[in-house]
């Protein structure tokens, strides 16, 4: 099987890693494994001073987290929303009742931002969560513009990098941003079940409002000043990710920010060769959105039938192809031709 979904096709080497004796992780080596992590993820997303919580959960547990530690501070909250993951934002801050203003982005459609600068200014909110990347319509936000209008108004920005990161340019420090959240099944190409807080230095100084128990901010710091978790971790994960980490460290964040561009412009040059519309106004290298034209009740079961996973977009005609993990052009171009012969079917 061929996989264009999340986290894509990973290196045997990486993969057979899951495969050895988990070791016990109260240990110094563990210890080690887990500070070389947490610095080397710090310096690839431009935020070598600060610190992260890693939890063993999904993307949606770093949000509810941060919304719980972090976020409940404040009663001025502005959240954008292109699409499921913008509304996730709002979902979690209705369940713990916080008031939020909700600024809604049509389908695959970019900001406009002298509009949104106008709903700041007139809202005046303290935090601004968003999407760097909406998943779920393809469509990448211009972060360099919403960090001018944070700054400009003193609003704290959080922003979701879960499939942005390693795939579309991002500096932390660079750009404000006081949490990123990110995850091990998107550019970091292995798979669910690890995500990260990434807390900015200047954030050392706050305190943290106590509003759960496992995704307690306060014992998560604790426990990471001796490289440990406070709960049983994903051990192999660990382990993997560490291996990654070495990998996209040496190999550096703009070569793969490069290559993951290069597979999606190649993809994207066969959606147009095939009459596909991508829809997002400005996509992101990290995925291709894009609609079909026939056939696609049956296109996702009869692509497994070929020998390749695709993702739904959840929209009727609507499907999602991934540009991480292993892949090149050659098995682009024969997923392009596996879709267009279904569609002729």
């Amino acid at each position: 099987m061929e996989s264009f979904v999340f986290p894509g096709n990973i290196e045997p080497e990486i993969s057979l890693i899951a495969s050895q004796p988990i070791p016990y992780m109260r240990t110094a080596a563990f210890s080690a494994i887990v500070k070389s992590s947490e610095q080397m993820l710090l310096n690839l997303i431009g935020c070598p001073n600060g610190r992260i919580i890693f939890y063993t959960a999904s993307g949606t547990g770093a949000m509810d987290a941060v919304v719980a530690n972090y976020v409940s501070r404040s009663n001025r909250i502005f959240i954008i929303s292109g699409g499921s993951f913008g509304d996730r934002w709002r979902n979690i801050c209705d369940y713990y009742n916080l008031p939020s203003t909700l600024y809604k982005i049509p389908f695959a459609q970019d900001i406009d931002y002298e509009d949104l600068e106008r709903e700041v200014a007139l809202k005046r909110p303290e935090i601004f969560l968003c999407q760097h990347h909406e998943t779920s319509t393809g469509q990448l936000f211009n972060l360099e513009k919403i960090s001018a209008i944070c700054k400009k108004y003193n609003v704290s920005l959080v922003v979701d990098v879960i499939s942005s990161f390693l795939a579309d340019p991002l500096n932390m420090s660079d750009l404000g941003i006081d949490i990123c959240i990110t995850s091990s099944q998107k550019g970091l190409n292995i798979a669910p079940g690890l995500s990260f807080v990434i807390l900015s230095d200047r954030l050392s100084s706050v305190t943290f409002k106590a509003n759960g128990y496992y995704f307690d901010f306060k014992e998560n710091l604790k426990n990471l000043q001796r490289g440990q978790t406070p709960y049983s971790p994903a051990t192999t994960l660990f382990l993997q990710l560490h291996e990654r980490l070495k990998r996209d460290v040496a190999c550096g964040v703009d070569t793969i920010i490069s290559t993951v561009r290069k597979r999606a412009l190649y993809f994207r040059s066969l959606c147009k060769q095939y009459g596909w519309k991508v829809p997002a106004e400005t996509p992101s290298n990290c995925i291709t959105g894009f609609f079909v034209n026939r056939n696609a009740d049956i296109l996702f079961e009869k692509m497994i039938e070929k020998g390749f996973y695709i993702m739904p977009g959840g929209t009727p005609g609507y499907f999602r192809v991934s540009h991480l993990g292993i892949q090149d052009e050659e098995s682009l171009s024969e997923l392009a031709r596996t879709i267009h012969q279904i569609e002729l079917l």
